[in-house]
């Protein structure tokens, strides 16, 4: 909601918004574009009455806002619906969908078409480093050519729309990226989030293309219920459908530097500042996809060596005494498996100690914990934020982990625990979607603190104990 906003801004309109608890990088970038946030959802925020209220997903009837808005009779709609009328429909969509990765595909194909001199818009749920913004009008639109990049989300649109959001965007490009069980406060399994992919496959028109992950088996699933449209697959390895592939190159392991393929004919290779096979997929489906709209594929791979990354997504927040403090978005737990992976492969041996806050509505359900401990087994350490409104008993998880396991429920003790556990050459990847409280500043400031107050540095690498895997 915070980049519909920015949009609606650049458009020429006058924006204000309400929320809670907003926190960067989102709460700074609203601050930046001189748009007024209003704490919380009284009635008193309609006056001077808006011309038109946008609406988001998080409100519900019974909200004081949200009656008073239907009972004045003020004109509204939903994010998608607003976005799909007012800046959408004049330009070249490219879409991106699926369980895992969007946020970091759609960042690699806008900077690709930026790269390209495309001037793409965007509305993407983070902020790209090479940007600096979530979300962009991108340049005037000259018929359908002008491109947009969105990021298309699953969860439903709105107290008055229960369907989901990406089917209001009406892509020409389409990327499917996997398709796993997700949102279980929306949706009551997998074939009902199929069914919602399937709408979306139904409005891609037949001049336009499907990228989709050749390798996922619920994509089969979802494409074999109909598809009217190119498609044109890519994975990570070799598979019958897979026009696109890669592989590890440079002699290194991490996916730093890896060479695409196009029905295994080498096109290239990519060395850039990302790690781990996700990305290395979400580049082959940002390729494939800028080709789409007129991109070369060397042009492509150019673009990605300058790629900055996305805030959030294994960003490095700082390092004190000599540890190095990640923050990740990662919150279901093939994300979690998949990111302490790529970090395992860039780190060797070194200790890498998890942090997790389940924050999300699925998480907070209890509906991923059997597999959590398994996702989380690649860390050397673990430490799980279990406040005492979380919903379920984490004792299964922490004793499935064993020493290597650890629960605390309130943040201010996380961080001081962390900091007396951490030792010098360590790697705190600290994955939520949310805030997690501030965890990362005061983890390194307690570490910082530590520093201070015994003019000593945590154990050295040489007296660590030996990694567990």
């Amino acid at each position: 909601m915070g980049g519909v906003a920015a949009i609606a801004r650049a458009a020429g309109h006058r924006v204000t918004g309400s929320d809670r608890n907003v926190y960067p990088p989102m709460s700074t970038q609203l601050e930046a574009l001189g748009i007024e946030l209003m704490e919380g959802y009284d009635a008193a925020q309609l006056d001077p009455a808006p011309d038109v209220v946008v609406v988001g997903n998080v409100m519900t009837r019974g909200q004081p806002v949200v009656e008073a808005l239907l009972d004045r009779g003020i004109p509204y709609a939903s994010g998608p619906e607003w976005l799909s009328r007012e800046v959408l429909r004049d330009r070249w969509v490219l879409a991106v969908a699926g369980t895992h990765g969007k946020t970091t595909t759609s960042s690699l194909l806008a900077w690709i078409l930026e790269h390209s001199g495309l001037e793409p818009g965007f509305l993407i749920g983070g902020v790209p480093a090479n940007f600096g913004t979530s979300a962009r009008l991108g340049a005037a639109p000259l018929g359908a050519r002008a491109p947009f990049v969105i990021e298309a989300d699953e969860y439903d649109t709105a107290f008055f729309d229960k369907r989901a959001k990406f089917v209001h965007y009406r892509p020409r490009t389409l990327i499917l990226n996997n398709l796993e069980y997700d949102h279980a406060d929306i949706y009551p399994d997998v074939a009902a989030i199929e069914r919602q992919f399937h709408h979306l496959v139904r409005t891609v028109p037949g001049g336009g293309r499907i990228v989709w992950n050749a390798a996922d088996e619920r994509l089969q699933e979802t494409l074999a219920m109909g598809c009217w449209t190119p498609l044109e697959g890519f994975a990570g390895r070799t598979v019958a459908a897979a026009h696109w592939t890669a592989r590890a190159a440079g002699g290194v392991e991490d996916f730093s530097c890896f060479e695409v393929l196009e029905r295994e004919r080498p096109r290239g290779t990519v060395q850039w500042g990302l790690i781990g096979a996700h990305n290395m997929e979400n580049a082959l489906a940002a390729i494939a996809a800028a080709r789409h709209v007129g991109v070369t594929v060397e042009r492509a791979i150019d673009a990605l060596h300058s790629f900055a990354g996305v805030a959030r997504r294994m960003q490095l927040r700082g390092e004190a005494n000599g540890v190095r403090v990640y923050d990740d978005f990662a919150h279901h737990p093939t994300a979690i498996a998949t990111t302490i992976d790529g970090l395992r492969r860039r780190v060797g041996k070194e200790r890498i100690v998890a942090v997790l806050e389940p924050r999300s509505n699925t998480m907070r359900m209890g509906v991923h914990r059997d597999s959590l401990a398994g996702s989380l087994a690649g860390a050397d350490e673990v430490w799980l934020y279990t406040p005492a409104d979380l919903g379920w008993d984490a004792g299964a998880v922490l004793a499935t982990l064993g020493h290597r396991g650890h629960g605390r429920g309130d943040v201010d003790g996380l961080a001081r625990d962390l900091a007396q556990s951490l030792r010098s050459g360590d790697h705190a990847l600290i994955m939520s979607n949310g805030g997690f409280g501030g965890l990362h500043g005061k983890l390194l400031d307690a570490l910082a603190r530590r520093r201070a107050t015994t003019g000593q540095d945590p154990t050295p690498p040489s007296s660590r104990a030996p990694a567990s895997r």
